[in-house]
This record gives C-alpha cells, structure tokens and sequence, in this order.
C-alpha cells in the first residue's frame, strides 16, 4: 500500500535521526587491592604447586557456562549429586522462570519500535423498505510511536540490563545451592567418620571392661572400676546411635536439593578424605568477573542508570504517525458490487505543559535510585573481597590448626597406652585410664571436625570465587532475543545410587 510505504519511510527516517537524552553508562569505579591480604605465601607451596592440575578453570563459550569446580574434590558420587542439581532443583527452575520472564520482558520492550496494526472488518445486514442489503467494510489501521528522545531505547536497554542481572542471579542461585550439596554431602562423610570413631572406641572400651572385669576378679581392682568402665561403653554407644540421626537428616538435605524426594536417596557410607584440595586464588581485580553477585549488582546499576533516561525523556513531546485505509461497500451474489476506498494518514504530537513538578520528581527518584545501585554494587564488591579474605584466612588458619591437633592426638593415644599398661600392672589407678581414654576420644573427634571444617572451608572460597561462574556466561543483547537459556536443563545425568 502506498500510504504503509509512506509511514514506514518517513518514521524509519526519523527514527534514524533521533536522539538519546538522559547520561549514557558506564561501570561505577570500585576500589580493587593489588594482592589479598591472607594470600601470602604457603607452608605447603610444593602441595599446592603439585594440586593446580587438579583445577578446571572456567572456559565459557557461546554455548552454556562451564567450571565443574566439585570435581577437584575427587568423589564420583558428589559429581552426580551435583549434577543433578540442573535437573530437578525447583528453586533453580524458579529462577530460570524469572530469567524466562525477565527476557519476555525485553522483547515486549523492543516491540514499541516497531507500528501496530489492528484490522478491522465488518459485515452489516440491513433491511429498508422491504430491499435487503448487505455491506461489507475491510479497514485496516496502524499507529506508531516515534522514538525521537529515545525513550523506547532506553527501556530497552533497562530490560536488557535486567534480564542479564537476573541471568547473574541464576548463576549465583546455581552456585549457592551446588555449594550447600558440597557441604552436605561433606557433613554427611563426616558423620561416616565419626560412627567409624565411636564404633572403634566402643570396641576398645570394651576391651578395656574386660580389664577391668579381669583385675576385680583377682582382687585387685573396686567393683566402681568395673561400674565406671561399663558407662564409658554405654555413653559411648549412645553417642554413636545418634550419629545416625545426623546422618539421615544430611542425606534427607541433599535429597531435597537434587528435587528428590528423600525415600529415593540413599548414600552408601563412605570415608571423609584426609587432605582437602587447594584452591587457586588469582588476583583481586579478576573476582569482579568471577562472581555472579556482582554481575548482577553491576547490571542492575545499568538497568537503573538507563531508567534516568526515560525519566528524562518525558520533558519532550511524543509523535505519533497513524494511517488507515481500506475498503467499503455493498455486496452482491457474495461479491462487492461497488466498494469505496478510504483512507488516512495523521501525524499527532502531545507534550505536557504542566504536572505539578511530577516529572522533575520522576527524575529525581530515578537518579536515587541510581545511586542506591551504586552503593549495592560497591558493597557487594566489598563482601566478594571479604569472602575471599575469609576462606583464605581459614584455609591457611585450619591446616596449621590441624597439625597440631593431629599432634595433641598422637600425645593423647600414648597417654591411653601408658596408663592402661600401669593399671594392668596395679601402678596406676582406673580413674586415670578413664580420664585419658576420654581425652583421647575428644581428640579425635577434635581432629575430624577441624578436617571437615578444612573441606567445607574449601567449598566456600570456591564459592566466594565463583566457582566456574565467568561474566562472560552472561548472555548477550543478541541471545536475550533467541531461544537460548543460561544454563541446560535437561542434561542426560542418572540419578544417585
């Protein structure tokens, strides 16, 4: 239609032309330190040297995010629990759904560059003077909003920013909830390792009834020392009966976080791991990339920024282009026997002359809420550092902690051995063995809970790191627009034994 030509020329000309108001954006500065402060050099550098093969870094592509970073830990049933995370997660498909609206959300924003169309056809029978007759009416209409200040692009460019900040959350919720199967799933081989303990030390404890048993026998030793030495078994074993409960509510956890409901999970018991793995650190200034907290603070900063724009653009007028056309008139036979062609073109501008000071408020709340952003970005940033901070200070506060308590460990085994061979000599008095048992047993239960706390130490500084999260796994303007997800959600992975 020459008319549809005509529109189309002329706001596509104009569109072309037109301006941008409002400021343009560009990434808040942030204070970034050189070197971590608890970063220094290893006492284990020859471990940890030897460890970096171990590590996959983060090789992000057009495709999804990559950086299995749970593999370091060596342990083929965590990798499968993990993986099942992207199948069945329900609070990982909430997020995806929010990525899924967040995305509509732009391409509902990109359709106001473009006219709207409407048809509009009608059919009217009618009878007069004993003649019936019909008439048949094909109209057609189309409006368009020309974009001159860039209004419409700013928003576009806020949904956008949006949509990538939402896509960071999807990371970030991704990584927290891989995270807590991690330590989980390390918690529940501790309680592995502590039965294994409380199971030994019962063992021995009994043995050490039966001395006691042995020596009151002879006459050597009070009916108490026998009493004593069976409510050490027995506090023992109640102890270890507990352990159970534990156990099941960590498996009961990880179920639920794979979307499994906890009668189709069941772990077999398996050993805590001696040594944790070290964890590469890389330099302050690339943790911006690597965490998706911080994308998303940073793209919510954009998305803010990009709202002063629209704010701004409401001072100026906003142009219109309409046109219709079709045609009209009566039928016959099923035919138009004659028909009329209509048609219109209009060119309409509105501008506000006066709101109270409703659009300088507009603005005013717009550049608040900038700021705020700002200062969430920023303080993001700052906790990223602290994070990392932390589980440096742990990782390297815990291993040195460790080896002295594997020490005090080793005292406490040969303090039980000394003592027991002078009871069973008469030298020494039952009270002393039990007392020395009992430090002993707290040793190791010390010992294992310091490993633990070294391995879910681990997992945190991963995590504050990013895991295999890169800013480049955001998706780009030109993938919000196709079919594309952050992540895949259905990848071919067999459930947990």
């Amino acid at each position: 239609m020459p008319v549809a030509t005509l529109v189309a020329a002329l706001a596509l000309t104009t569109t072309l032309s037109a301006c941008v108001v409002g400021p343009d954006y560009a990434r808040p500065s942030v204070e970034t330190p050189l070197a971590f402060k608890q970063g220094g050099a290893r006492e284990d550098s020859a471990a940890y040297v030897a460890s970096r093969k171990n590590w996959r870094p983060a090789a992000p592509n057009d495709g999804a995010e990559r950086g299995d970073w749970w593999r370091v830990f060596r342990d083929p049933a965590l990798d499968r629990l993990i993986r099942l995370v992207d199948v069945d997660n329900q609070t990982l498909r909430q997020s995806v759904a929010n990525y899924r609206q967040a995305r509509a959300l732009v391409e509902s924003a990109q359709a106001a560059l473009y006219p709207t169309v409407t048809g509009a056809p009608s059919i009217t029978r009618l009878r007069t003077g004993g003649v019936e007759r019909t008439s048949v009416s094909l109209l057609g209409q189309a409006s368009w909003e020309l974009d001159l200040f860039g209004r419409i692009r700013r928003t576009i460019e806020s949904e956008t920013a949006l949509a990538q900040s939402d896509a960071a959350a999807l990371g970030l919720v991704r990584l927290s909830i891989q995270a807590e199967v991690a330590t989980d799933y390390l918690s529940l081989r501790y309680a592995d390792a502590l039965q294994r303990v409380l199971d030994s030390n019962v063992e021995n404890f009994k043995r050490t009834l039966a001395i006691a048993e042995n020596q009151y026998a002879v006459g050597v030793a009070a009916r108490s020392d026998v009493i004593t030495a069976q409510t050490q078994v027995q506090t023992v074993q109640a102890s270890a009966i507990a352990v159970g409960l534990t156990r099941a509510q960590f498996e009961h956890a990880i179920a639920t976080l794979v979307g499994r409901p906890p009668s189709e999970l069941s772990l077999p018991v398996a050993p805590l791991a001696q040594t944790p793995p070290a964890v590469p650190v890389g330099i302050p200034s690339a943790l911006l990339e690597r965490r998706p907290d911080v994308a998303q603070a940073e793209r919510s900063v954009q998305a803010a920024s990009e709202q002063i724009g629209v704010a701004v653009a409401a001072f100026y007028p906003t142009v219109t282009l309409s046109a219709s056309g079709g045609i009209s008139g009566l039928t016959r036979n099923g035919l138009l026997s004659a028909a009329n062609q209509v048609w219109s073109v209009t060119a309409a501008g509105s501008e506000v002359l006066f709101d109270g000071g409703a659009r300088s408020a507009a603005v005013q709340a717009a550049r608040a809420a900038y700021d705020a952003a700002v200062a969430n970005y920023r303080q993001v940033v700052l906790a990223a550092f602290a994070d990392v901070e932390n589980g440096l200070a742990g990782v390297r506060i815990l291993a040195r902690q460790q080896v002295a308590q594997d020490e005090a460990l080793a005292s406490a085994r040969r303090a039980v051995e000394i003592t027991l061979n002078e009871y069973r000599a008469g030298t020494q008095n039952f009270t002393t063995v039990v007392t020395a048992q009992s430090l002993a047993l707290n040793n190791e239960v010390a010992a294992l809970q310091v490993r633990l706390s070294r391995f879910t130490t681990a997992v945190g500084l991963i995590r504050a790191l990013g895991g295999g999260w890169d800013a480049r796994s955001l998706p780009s303007d030109a993938e919000l627009k196709g079919p594309r997800l952050p992540i895949d959600l259905s990848p071919a992975v067999q459930p947990a034994e």
